[in-house]
């Protein structure tokens, strides 16, 4: 919803701040008042033309700010955050364009910098316009058919179409691989089954490269480290240290049995001394032997093979050298294997894998056609609804003698995701006119009529209503009842959604639910253009000024009393 439109040195505007109800605002005023300045200025906020002429002469520049309250929509919000921008359903989302005298134009998200072309793209998503001379989103034919299809509630066929053109891309995709696959696998059967042979005899395995190398440090470091442990073992003297201790054991024992020859008795000192000397050598050779065995028990726990670490350089050796002969490396060795393996058994097995792939292509082919021709009927029961729809709206709105259709147009050789046509919403504007496309009307009252006939068609589907529409002088050329049907339309449209309209008809004004008259008036000896919300009473004087010109008379009164109601 559009909340506030400012704008600042916008031709005959020098400053003025709006604030924008919801439901239907009118605006009108005098000829040459300058309303089509005030739809000027936000067309420059959303991204439109920045035209050098827009700048209020002797003003440096022309700012335009819009203010909306972010609609709770999901494609829009996404959107604006494609674009760099980021806004929550709800929050306020402020869209500024400043126009500098010299052609040159700055835009501004929420006060950041932006791209005109991103300003462009978030405007037209929150805004529709429909004028005299241009009618945004109908006359882009891209566009009709996501309107048929949210008319007619076709979303279960589209996704049935969407899913369908998944598995038959899919399909088609397996068909055409294996194909080429063949044909490549054909051509190189020989190099393949060499190469096989080789990695078959080879067997490498996952993770094998990293495996051999921690090994192959590992056993250099085993290697070294039982060479360390063998020269310990020769230090400590193995048997040759057990046999001296033993020799020193024996000559310290006869010393003691000769000082006890001697008379030394148990606690003489040299008895003593001896007797330590006897322990000390035992604890000794019990210590020894000890030690020996330790180092023993080291070296076995390197479990170190004669030979293994050979074996292993050798190995990776070769796991390398395939690899690079392969072009590939040893960890994709194992996977390589496999393919090579599959791709002789494609040429061995082909026609059978073929024939299964074509099969399932086939399958998926027919129910993609199945379900776009589920998709086609809908549509064509869709646009018969909307046809008549739209005629229906035709000729209380002066259009009586156009004739409206919606074309499905097959194309050739396409199975998308949306179906196998495209959709165009045509119009033939006289009996016995071709049907063409929607700017082929002539008129621009012509036009922005059709466009309020289309719109209050399509309104019956919630989705469809833009969150802001614009129209231009849409009951341009006509009056009485048809510029009732006209305001009728644009207030019913208005249920659903926010609708501004210039207007130069009472009947139209008078469905207002909020009313600003444009007025020109010369200010310090230049010309200038303000607006003015008008309340109750001065809105029925400006509707009977309508009705009867420049003197307002009783009866125009009364007759602008019994338009509002």
């Amino acid at each position: 919803m559009l909340t506030a439109l400012s704008i600042r040195d916008v031709v005959l505007v020098d400053a003025l701040d709006l604030e924008v109800e919801g439901g239907l605002t009118v605006l009108t005023g005098e000829t040459g008042a300058g309303k089509s300045i005030i739809l000027d200025a936000l067309g420059l906020a959303l991204g439109g033309r920045g035209d050098a002429g827009l700048v209020r002469s002797g003003a440096k520049q022309a700012v335009a700010t819009a203010v909306f309250t972010a609609p709770d929509d999901p494609d829009l919000i996404a959107l604006i955050a494609e674009r760099g921008f980021e806004i929550e359903p709800g929050g306020e989302l402020i869209l500024r364009r400043v126009l500098s005298a010299d052609g040159r134009s700055r835009a501004y998200v929420n006060d950041q910098p932006a791209g005109v072309t991103a300003l462009r793209e978030i405007g037209a998503a929150l805004v529709e316009v429909h004028g005299q001379h241009e009618t945004v989103g109908l006359l882009d034919w891209r566009t009709h058919r996501g309107l048929l299809d949210a008319y007619g509630g076709l979303k279960p066929q589209l996704d049935g179409v969407a899913a369908a053109s998944v598995k038959l891309k899919a399909a088609e995709a397996r068909l055409a691989e294996l194909k080429a696959e063949a044909a490549d696998a054909a051509a190189r059967a020989e190099e393949i089954a060499l190469n096989l042979a080789e990695l078959d005899a080879l067997d490498p395995r996952a993770d094998e490269e990293t495996e051999l190398a921690g090994e192959r440090a590992l056993l250099g470091a085993a290697e070294k480290a039982i060479a360390d442990l063998a020269d310990a073992r020769t230090q400590l003297g193995g048997d040759k240290l057990s046999q001296k201790l033993g020799a020193a054991l024996r000559a310290v024992e006869h010393a003691r049995q000769r000082a006890g020859q001697a008379g030394a008795e148990g606690d003489h000192p040299v008895i003593q001394k001896l007797s330590a000397a006897v322990d000390a050598i035992d604890r000794t050779m019990v210590e020894a032997a000890e030690a020996i065995a330790a180092v023993d028990a080291a070296a076995d726990a390197f479990d170190y093979e004669p030979g293994r670490l050979d074996k292993a350089e050798e190995r990776l050796f070769a796991l390398r050298a395939a690899a690079r002969k392969l072009n590939t490396t040893v960890d994709a060795l194992p996977s390589l294997r496999q393919r090579l393996r599959e791709q002789l058994r494609l040429i061995e097995d082909g026609a059978d894998a073929l024939a299964q792939a074509g099969r399932d292509a086939a399958a998926a082919l027919e129910a993609y056609d199945l379900a776009a021709t589920l998709l086609t009927s809908a549509r064509e029961a869709a646009a018969e609804r909307l046809t008549e729809a739209v005629m229906g709206e035709l000729g209380p709105l002066k259009l009586e003698r156009a004739r409206f259709r919606v074309a499905l147009e097959p194309i050739e050789g396409r199975r998308g995701p949306e179906g196998v046509e495209t959709v165009r919403f045509q119009i033939a504007t006289n009996a016995g006119t071709a049907f063409g496309p929607l700017d082929a009307i002539a008129s621009g009252g012509e036009l922005a009529r059709f466009a309020l006939a289309m719109k209050a068609a399509l309104a019956s589907r919630q989705e469809l209503r833009q969150p802001v529409m614009i129209f231009d002088e849409v009951d341009q050329g006509v009056g009485g009842a048809v510029a009732e049907a006209v305001g009728t339309r644009l207030q019913r449209l208005s249920g659903g959604a926010q609708v501004l309209v210039v207007t130069h008809s009472p009947q139209v004004a008078a469905r207002g639910h909020a009313h600003w008259k444009v007025m020109k008036a010369d200010r310090d000896g230049l010309t200038a253009t303000t607006v003015v919300a008008l309340d109750d009473a001065r809105r029925r004087e400006e509707i009977a000024r309508m009705l009867s010109g420049a003197e307002i008379t009783d009866a125009a009164r009364a007759a602008a009393e019994a338009l509002i109601g």
